[in-house]
């Protein structure tokens, strides 16, 4: 993790304040710590949308490929159309 150099300043609710400051202390962690996850969560940085991406292939169900003779044959059919 980077290092934390900057300061942010946000103004909110009651309501929020105290839902941050409950779900902060059944955690035992600063609130500070939950908003920073917040925002990762809200707008992940490209690695995390590579990761998670990977995760959903990896998660997805196996479907039936052709062997290599019908792969072979089907881009060539691709090609003589597109070429």
């Amino acid at each position: 993790m980077s290092m934390l150099t900057r300061r942010l300043q946000v103004l909110i609710d009651d309501e929020r304040h105290r839902r941050l400051e409950s779900e902060a202390a059944r955690r035992g962690v600063p609130v500070a710590v939950l908003v920073r996850e917040a925002l990762d969560a809200a707008y992940p940085t490209t690695a995390d949308d590579r990761h998670a991406a990977g995760d959903r292939v990896l998660a997805a169900e196996a479907m039936p490929v052709p062997d290599i003779e019908e792969l072979r044959a089907e881009l060539a059919a691709l090609r003589g159309r597109h070429g």
